[in-house]
């Protein structure tokens, strides 16, 4: 999986988006465009567009959807800090994708919500049914679904939803069964043991589970690599002692499920992941 997937396009013509705090707000009134193309360095966590992205393999994406202040035509975007591209476009690019190989699945986790009132929500929900209708496969126990039964049924797409909408609308699985505990800090060493304790903690059986393999800039990181950005100041670096854990790991009930990271394409991070499942028991269902 991708960290905010979206973000290979900020857009920094846009506003700043309605989650951002007031010092960021007078920051960017201050200083105007200069602000945005440094907070791009800082807010893209991706370089590859959803159609790159999964080409190489990524099969879940983390979504921030929001609305625009005074958009007169009323759209949904992609958002983290600035906006990003328009939510139809990138579930019409996603939608190519499956088109195209019928037996690929995809997970899409609407997780933060901005500025967004009920009708935002129908109409977003209504987007999806457009876009993938008869693709989504309904919400039901997260142990009952394998690639035999979603073939099947010809499902490619699951869609969950952190918002009590979910409950509403039968192709929506609700937030709960998509947990993605965040570690929140700049620190590697502090980043493992929080993910290797999330994995202990981990239900068994009953929902997914993301391994978020991220590490999270404080205002003073930012402070002090102002010029040159997140993918150097911090994942590159962080790089080797990161993707040591995913090697280690085990896939299964008990163990990682999903593991999303930024800036996917560096080093071996997609081969590996896949690589992890063909370590499970051989005598288990290949399907699975």
């Amino acid at each position: 999986g991708s960290h905010d997937s979206f973000s290979f396009y900020i857009d920094e013509a846009s506003p700043v988006g309605p989650e951002q705090p007031e010092t960021v707000q007078n920051f960017v009134s201050v200083f105007g465009t200069v602000a945005k193309k440094l907070m791009r360095k800082w807010l893209a966590t991706q370089t590859m567009n959803f159609t790159s992205q999964l080409g190489a393999g990524i099969r879940y994406f983390d979504l921030r959807i929001s609305t625009k202040p005074r958009d007169p035509d009323n759209e949904l975007y992609f958002a983290h800090g600035l906006f990003s591209a328009k939510v139809k476009e990138g579930l019409e690019e996603i939608n190519a994708f499956l088109v195209e190989h019928p037996k690929e699945v995809v997970f899409l986790d609407f997780n933060h919500f901005y500025g967004m009132q009920k009708y935002h929500h129908e109409k977003l929900v209504q987007m999806l049914k457009d876009t993938y209708g008869n693709k989504m496969c309904p919400a039901i126990f997260a142990q009952e679904v394998n690639l035999q039964y979603l073939w099947e049924n010809e499902h490619q797409v699951l869609v969950f939803y952190h918002s009590p909408v979910a409950v509403e609308v039968i192709f929506l699985w609700p937030g709960q069964m998509m947990p993605a505990p965040w570690a929140n800090t700049t620190d590697t060493e502090k980043l493992i043991q929080f993910l290797q304790a999330s994995i202990t903690e981990r239900r068994k059986k009953g929902s997914f589970f993301v391994s978020q393999v991220v590490l999270t800039p404080k205002a003073s990181t930012v402070v002090k690599g102002v010029a040159s950005g997140l993918r150097e100041t911090i994942t590159e670096r962080a790089l080797p002692a990161m993707m040591e854990w995913v090697r280690t790991q085990k896939a299964g009930e008990s163990g990682v499920n999903i593991i999303t990271a930024d800036f996917v394409e560096l080093g071996d991070f997609i081969s590996t992941v896949i690589k992890l499942n063909y370590a499970l028991d051989e005598g288990g269902d290949d399907t699975t």
